[in-house]
């Protein structure tokens, strides 16, 4: 679960808790004040009932008093006491109903009973009044019974009223315990929950800060393998965990990029010094040869002896094989500049192929039979005319032929061509021989430049480490490829595909 929504579902909880408190609190208020009100309509009507009662016996003791009066003696009331007597009637009346609207729906069938025997009495009071000075009266004043009804209805309605008063007074106290026992306990639980996930919240929070104060920690110290995996959350510090990983991840996979090139560049200027020190040495081999022959002629022309011509035309002839080596390794040099800087350009032109390969054969056939070599030759007379770079073209052979013959010593060198259909648009030439051959390790780096497949083999066979290498990119530009097949000490096989119509190939347009 993500930090944010503990931090969510903790506050929700303390909201709950304290919504619960504050409803608790109001019902408890709106109870209380009900009840409150309630009592305090009872305690009214109890009071009213008193002056009721009150006023009854009072308004009794005054109409006994005047029926005795009338019947001793033949005073009349003048208007005034009549007016005033009718008045403390209404006054009663009006407090009965004033009772009526006080009593509750416990007490209402107990005031109707009042009401009732009360009306009748206070009429029968007013017929007293108002027939006081007639003569004639239509009500025995003296007779208690509906007096005493009303008391009695009047009693009964006080101590029903006393009754609702203890209930309502019950009810507010356990209203009261309640709503305290209710704000007691939620505001002890909340102080808990507010305690406990404050607790958990910081001792999660702290795991995971100090988590990833370690991570970065061992990031910092180099240790770019470590992974912060022990935060168990699927949001922010998830994620800023993830991202410290990912970011360990670039971080280590950018530090081995740099040492790869490093590497990389350390090899191509190991290479690099290997290749001049091969060059220097291929180069200062044949200029030694062109040097020492040209001054073994100088003092022979200088004797004036008789010039032994035969020996003269062989030291002739060393010095233009050493001259042509001397070229044929500035011409290579050259080539791979060229091909670097991208100003190697193709001149196409049909030429045949068998042609060639017949020529390059026959050039190197010294060399043949300095090795012991035997070379045979297969499907020539089938190849078709090609449409490329015939130059080119005589380079990959030379190449491909001066190293088999190189590193063949009285084996056998085949060199064959085809065409895989009458229909087919590439020409497939292989050199195979049956010299040292070669590993994998040795394969997969034998066409970089400057590079030979042991460290030994210019000291043991000579050359430079770039015949392999401008056969490849001679091959790619003119929209072919070459590749190696090849087992320590069997022998190596190398296949040449190139188009046959340079122009109908989108690589070299």
């Amino acid at each position: 679960m993500s930090l944010r929504r503990r931090l969510t579902l903790s506050l929700s909880a303390i909201l709950i808790l304290f919504s619960i408190n504050v409803a608790t609190h109001f019902w408890g208020s709106y109870a209380r004040n009900e009840s409150m009100r309630a009592y305090r309509a009872t305690v009214n009507a109890g009071q009213l009932s008193t002056e009721v009662e009150q006023l009854l016996e009072g308004q009794r003791q005054q109409v006994l008093v005047l029926a005795t009066l009338r019947e001793t003696t033949q005073d009349r009331l003048d208007e005034s006491e009549l007016r005033q007597a009718k008045l403390d009637l209404e006054m009663l009346v009006e407090r009965i109903r004033k009772l009526g609207r006080l009593s509750q729906n416990v007490t209402q069938a107990n005031y109707q009973q009042l009401w009732s025997s009360a009306q009748q009495l206070l009429d029968g009071w007013l017929d007293f009044y108002t027939n006081y000075n007639a003569g004639t009266l239509t009500i025995d004043v003296n007779d208690p019974t509906p007096y005493t009804v009303v008391t009695e209805n009047l009693t009964e309605l006080e101590e029903r009223q006393l009754f609702v008063a203890e209930q309502r007074a019950n009810t507010i106290d356990r209203t009261i315990d309640l709503t305290d026992r209710i704000t007691v306990i939620a505001f002890f639980a909340s102080i808990f929950l507010t305690s406990t996930l404050g607790f958990f919240l910081i001792k999660y929070t702290n795991s995971s800060l100090n988590s990833l104060m370690l991570g970065t920690r061992r990031f910092g110290s180099g240790d770019l393998n470590y992974r912060i995996d022990d935060i168990e959350d699927e949001g922010e510090l998830g994620d800023l965990a993830n991202a410290f990983n990912d970011m360990s991840d670039k971080l280590r996979n950018a530090i081995t990029d740099v040492r790869q090139a490093k590497d990389d560049a350390d090899e191509a200027n190991a290479a690099k010094s290997i290749f001049l020190a091969n060059v220097s040495h291929e180069l200062r081999t044949p200029l030694n040869a062109i040097i020492g022959y040209s001054e073994m002629l100088q003092d022979e022309l200088q004797d004036e002896s008789q010039i032994d011509r035969q020996q003269f035309h062989k030291d002739l002839s060393n010095i233009v094989v050493s001259g042509r080596q001397l070229l044929s390794l500035i011409n290579e040099i050259l080539d791979l500049s060229k091909i670097e800087t991208g100003k190697m350009a193709l001149h196409c032109e049909e030429f045949n192929p068998a042609e060639i390969i017949t020529q390059v054969c026959d050039s190197l056939s010294p060399l043949l039979k300095e090795r012991g070599n035997t070379l045979k030759v297969k499907g020539l007379s089938k190849l078709p005319t090609v449409y490329s770079d015939a130059s080119k073209f005589r380079q990959i052979v030379v190449n491909l032929l001066s190293n088999a013959c190189k590193f063949t010593d009285k084996g056998q060198i085949t060199v064959s061509g085809k065409v895989s259909t009458p229909h087919s648009t590439q020409l497939t030439l292989r050199v195979r021989d049956t010299g040292i051959g070669m590993d994998e390790e040795q394969q997969a780096r034998i066409f970089d430049a400057f590079v030979q497949a042991e460290l030994s083999t210019s000291a043991s066979y000579g050359g430079t480490g770039l015949g392999l290498a401008i056969c490849r990119d001679f091959c790619q530009l003119m929209g072919g490829e070459i590749s190696v097949s090849s087992k320590s000490g069997e022998g190596s096989t190398f296949t040449v595909v190139l188009p046959i119509d340079s122009r109908l190939d989108p690589a070299t347009s």
